[in-house]
């Protein structure tokens, strides 16, 4: 009761000055009718306030975000269960449901009222071109009686998560250099090529199964064989994404750091449909397997949350990928690097390594004067010759740059006319 007086309106309060009023007016002039009026005019904003604070605490709510993971720019639809536990029907309902910035206004939906134990159902689309982790919630529910006389504002305490990922591209079938180190007995695209006789017996040794004889291969050597029990063939392949914050320049959504990322999820995303065990790296400290009970999903959710680090740096980026190399393919993901982290950078090629790199030329994402510009591609194709030279495949990227388009660089191993240009230019201009 005490919360419903607290919570009478302008109307509502109105009513109980104008019943004081009215009842100091009858014993003034002795009217008993007017008191009639000043009881009357009491006893509904009392009423009120009792109806609306009775039924504060029998309402349920339920929050479903379908999907509850998008992409950038995607919409996701949010629907509010709403259920009376009462016996008595409640009044009008305003939902407001709690959002951050980045996923819009508070949307504000109207509920008519809702019978005993009467259940009802509002929906509403919310969409993200940030990506990151948001809380959807709490919901706030303003109940108020049908006078209008009470309102009272409830709020429940749970929320739910939506997961705004990276942009994931397709990208063309290539064949890329590197794709079968990895480890295993025996390769599978191998026995699919020339048959398991030739790829899949050895010699027999002493304890083996009988069963697994293989007469064939028997009869051609001249000695016993069995059938070897095969490992498949693991292809791997190392994601790295690097977070330096001076290497990438541009803000928001079109920032050379959101290429990179959406080009880290897109090409980590092909590469396990196409087999590989994945690893993934970045310059914050992520260092993930890609296991088959995550999926693609746990992937993605972490480079939705990613973020440029002011204390990362190529040192640190080359050691953490070296703790647990074992050779396959390394891809890199680089911001602007000098001549001496392209040198350092050299320290992945160990282990029978192929390392292939998209180099942003982050400069491409600013407007810069004509010579501050020279001095950017001078940088930019030092850097990159420094790669080529240590062994790297070297694919360059500027604004405006689609990696589907350059991601067939990857498996030529050649250079887009861009960056050939600023490599002749480096070599005329004398940089080392």
């Amino acid at each position: 009761m005490r919360a419903g007086l607290r919570g009478l309106t302008t109307r509502g309060r109105s009513f109980l000055a104008a019943a004081v009023a009215a009842a100091i007016s009858a014993g003034i002039l002795g009217e008993k009718d007017l008191l009639r009026v000043a009881v009357l005019l009491a006893i509904l904003p009392l009423l009120a306030a009792a109806y609306v604070g009775r039924s504060r605490y029998k309402l349920a709510c339920n929050r479903s975000l379908d999907p509850h993971r998008v992409p950038v720019g995607a919409n996701s639809r949010v629907v509010l269960r709403l259920q009376n536990l009462s016996r008595l029907p409640t009044g009008t309902l305003l939902l407001e449901d709690r959002l951050p910035y980045a996923l819009g206004s508070r949307p504000r939906v109207v509920l008519e009222r809702l019978g005993a134990h009467q259940a009802s159902s509002v929906a509403y689309t919310v969409r993200a071109d940030v990506r990151g982790r948001y809380d959807v919630g709490p919901l706030v529910v303003r109940m108020t009686d049908p006078f209008g006389l009470c309102e009272l504002t409830r709020s429940f305490p749970s929320t739910d998560h939506l997961t705004v990922i990276p942009q994931v591209t397709p990208l063309p079938s290539v064949r890329l250099p590197g794709e079968y180190a990895g480890s295993g007995d025996s390769r599978a695209r191998s026995v699919a090529v020339h048959g398991e006789d030739d790829a899949a017996t050895r010699e027999y040794r002493r304890g083996d199964d009988l069963r697994r004889v293989h007469w064939k291969s028997t009869a051609r050597t001249g000695e016993l064989m069995v059938r070897r029990e095969e490992q498949p063939w693991e292809s791997r392949a190392t994601v790295v994404l690097d977070t330096r914050a001076y290497g990438h320049r541009g803000d928001g959504p079109t920032a050379s750091f959101e290429w990179a990322v959406s080009a880290a999820a897109s090409i980590a995303v092909h590469l396990r449909q196409a087999g590989y065990k994945l690893r993934l790296v970045t310059g914050s400290g992520v260092d993930v397997d890609a296991s088959e009970a995550g999926g693609d999903g746990a992937l993605l959710d972490h480079l939705a949350e990613v973020r440029l680090d002011q204390r990362a740096d190529v040192t640190e980026l080359v050691q953490r990928v070296r703790q647990r190399a074992d050779g396959g393919l390394i891809i890199g993901l680089f911001g602007a690097v000098s001549v001496a982290e392209a040198e350092l950078l050299a320290g992945l090629r160990g282990n029978g390594a192929t390392c292939v790199g998209f180099l942003l030329d982050s400069s491409t994402w600013l407007s810069l004067p004509e010579k501050a510009r020279a001095e950017a591609e001078r940088t930019h194709g030092a850097a990159a010759l420094a790669l080529l030279q240590s062994g790297w495949r070297v694919v360059g990227v500027d604004h405006g740059s689609r990696l589907p388009a350059l991601w067939p660089q990857a498996g030529r191993g050649s250079q887009g006319f861009a960056l050939r240009a600023a490599l002749a230019e480096t070599v005329a201009g004398g940089v080392r």
